[in-house]
Formats: structure tokens, C-alpha cells, sequence
């Protein structure tokens, strides 16, 4: 998903681009469409090294230990898939260099809470791969939080509430928004 929407038919509604992953059973739902733009296990792994510095097919292909054939197409699927860009499309896929585009880039937040998530029952000393403060050293300790407050977002003080265009599934699951206080 590059970040484009495109306009859907139902009255001027705006959904992502398509989906690699399998239908979602809830289609309005946004942990399945992110699923979906995500799909397979890999695309994470290898936008984790383009986001990371590795944009040469190559240098990922040896990071990953993937079979080029493999690599290829899986880099060509990120690039229809809108997650990746490359500038050199019509040289052979083992010279290109590829950069992450504001889609693929819009998945390094996640990327960062998986990763803290598999280091959080591990003792500091059994950690294989941490997130730092690239000018300090010091590591860091994502979380999510609210961009307008500031506030964390791990808490029982935030839930999911139906939005303004859900569907009959989402209404009946979720509450309208709380009366604001």
C-alpha cells in the first residue's frame, strides 16, 4: 500500500489499494486490511532491510539467505504492491537498488513494536537484535501512543469505537464513540 486510496463504490468512500493477502472476513475491518497489505511473513523481513540500509538486491538477498529466484519475486510483488520503489526497473533485478516508498515506509513503526514485543520476556542479555538511539547508544523502548496527547495507547483508557462508514458487522461489535468528557 503506497499510501494511495483509491475511491471505492460505495458513495465516494475511499479504500486502500489492493490487497495481497487473502479476503478479509470483516472487509471494513482494519486489522484485517492491514493483514492484508502485509501479507506473507517475508515482506516484513525484507522491508526490515531495505527500512535498515540494505536497498541493493543483492546485499538483502545475502542478509536473508534467499535463493535469488525467491528474492525476485518477492521484491517484485512488494514493488506492485506499492511497499517498495525501485529507480532502475530495466536493469536485471540482482542490480537494482530498491528504497521503501511512504507505504512501505508507514510499516517501520510496526516493525519496531514486533521487534520489542519478541525482546520483552527476554532477558536484556539473551537479546539477539534491539532497537537503539542511533546519536546515543542508548536502547530505546518503542511503544505506541497518541499523537495528539502524547499518552500511551496500551491502556484500558483506549478502546476501539465504530467508526463514522462501518458496516453492519463493525456496528454491531463495536460501541458509537463515547461522549467526550
Amino acid at each position: 500500500m503506497s499510501g494511495e486510496r483509491v475511491s471505492g463504490t460505495d458513495g465516494g468512500r475511499t479504500e486502500p489499494s489492493p490487497q495481497a493477502g487473502p479476503k478479509a472476513r470483516i472487509p471494513d475491518c482494519p486489522l484485517a486490511r492491514t493483514v492484508g497489505v502485509i501479507g506473507p511473513w517475508w515482506t516484513l523481513e525484507i522491508l526490515h532491510e531495505v527500512l535498515d540500509g540494505h536497498d541493493r538486491f543483492e546485499a538483502v538477498r545475502r542478509n536473508l539467505e534467499t535463493p535469488a529466484e525467491v528474492l525476485r519475486e518477492r521484491m517484485d510483488q512488494l514493488v506492485t504492491r506499492g511497499l517498495l520503489d525501485t529507480e532502475d526497473a530495466a536493469v536485471a533485478p540482482e542490480d537494482r537498488t530498491y528504497r521503501p516508498t511512504d507505504g512501505g515506509r508507514a510499516l517501520r513503526p510496526l516493525i519496531l513494536a514486533m521487534a520489542a514485543y519478541g525482546n520483552h520476556r527476554l532477558c536484556p542479555q539473551d537479546r539477539s537484535l534491539i532497537v537503539v538511539d542511533a546519536a546515543t547508544g542508548t536502547e530505546a523502548d518503542p511503544v505506541v501512543v497518541d499523537r495528539v496527547t502524547g499518552r500511551r495507547l496500551d491502556t484500558a483508557d483506549f478502546l476501539f469505537a465504530r467508526g463514522p462508514r462501518a458496516s453492519e458487522a463493525i456496528a454491531a461489535r463495536y460501541p458509537q464513540v463515547p461522549e467526550r468528557r
